[in-house]
């Protein structure tokens, strides 16, 4: 058994290769494209006749890497990068060290490996992304007429700028050039992307519709068709997650701990895991906070800490909240029901 340590960067992945016994073997180099991959495993296989173990630092453009390796009869795994960072530290920092640093972890079986998604678990949060991606566009578009308008101090007397009436106020607009120019044109990006995202909406119905985690997520307060296939397509397969603690650390909303002795500190959010669960979670919440079974908890942490932090915090409390009840309802199988908000709404 070979072990191969592969750093991959832009331009270059560097291979360092061990034996069995971990005594090194070779170090190269070769282009990241698909072909070189391959001939990279045709070399290795014609020149040492042993079945190769892999590993790789989780990061944009692993995973082709991972695939391409694995069609060729090798045995990859993607590394977190973050916890090779910590089993690892080094003074001198080269894409040469970091892929022997990879290679003998590979060796001493102590790869902090990561949990890789089927092929129709990608394709949900490929769709669930992009959708997200093209309502932040349209969003900042709506946003940058709406500083049009206040910057010529010109009235906005509609509710909705870009429903019937407001359109016909766009259309009236009195402003000089290039700004009642780059209003028109950011009328029709809008309505560009409403188109996509409408079409992104019925592909995900018509081929995602059936997902056995939406309609369980759809049972808790604030969380509709499109939140609820968001945060199914991230979080994959709950059997992963051993307990509610493990579900909530992967979203990133826990503080940072650091204990050493008697001291004990918290820092900022983790943010560690999926940004899309993550931001996914925080936008139900939003639409939940008046629900009875937040509203108390919500209202007494923010008084409790204050007008300057206080609302953020206890939203990012309740988040961690609701990704524990979100680990029991798929977990159990079960539709949100909280024993506490049954009692008051019964009271």
């Amino acid at each position: 058994m070979l072990h191969a340590g592969l750093d991959l960067s832009r331009k270059k992945v560097d291979v360092c290769l061990l034996s069995d016994e971990g005594e090194h073997i070779d170090q190269l180099a070769v282009p990241p494209d698909v072909d070189s991959l391959k001939t990279l495993a045709r070399r290795i296989e014609e020149t040492h006749r042993e079945p190769v173990c892999a590993v790789i630092e989780s990061m944009t453009g692993a995973r082709i890497v991972h695939d391409t390796l694995e069609q060729q009869g090798w045995s990859v795994e993607i590394a977190d990068a973050q916890k090779v960072k910590g089993l690892a530290p080094l003074a001198c920092k080269t894409d040469k060290i970091d892929s022997m640093v990879l290679a003998v972890l590979s060796h001493r079986d102590l790869v902090p490996a990561i949990w890789l998604p089927d092929p129709t678990v990608r394709e949900e949060r490929e769709l669930a992304r992009f959708r997200l991606h093209l309502v932040k566009h349209r969003s900042m578009l709506k946003q940058r007429i709406h500083s049009t308008l206040i910057n010529f101090g010109r009235a906005c007397p509609v509710t909705d700028l870009f429903g019937v009436e407001g359109r016909r106020l766009l259309k009236r607009l009195d402003v000089p050039e290039p700004w009642r120019g780059n209003v028109a044109a950011s009328v029709e990006l809008i309505d560009d992307l409403g188109g996509q995202i409408d079409q992104i909406n019925r592909r995900l119905k018509e081929g995602h519709g059936e997902h056995p985690y939406v309609p369980l997520l759809m049972s808790a307060p604030g969380i509709g068709w499109v939140l609820a296939f968001t945060i199914a397509a991230e979080i994959g397969q709950i059997e992963r997650f051993a307990s509610p603690q493990k579900l909530t650390g992967y979203t990133g909303l826990c503080p940072r701990v650091i204990q050493s002795g008697d001291s004990d500190r918290r820092g900022p959010l983790t943010k560690h895991g999926p940004t899309y669960l993550r931001w996914a979670l925080l936008e139900a919440t939003m639409h939940a906070l008046r629900h009875p079974a937040y509203a108390e908890r919500y209202q007494r942490n923010k008084r409790r800490l204050g007008k300057q932090r206080g609302a953020k915090v206890a939203q990012i409390d309740i988040s961690r909240r609701r990704a524990h009840a979100i680990w029991h309802m798929l977990s159990r199988n079960e539709k949100f029901a909280p024993r506490g908000a049954s009692l008051r709404l019964a009271a």
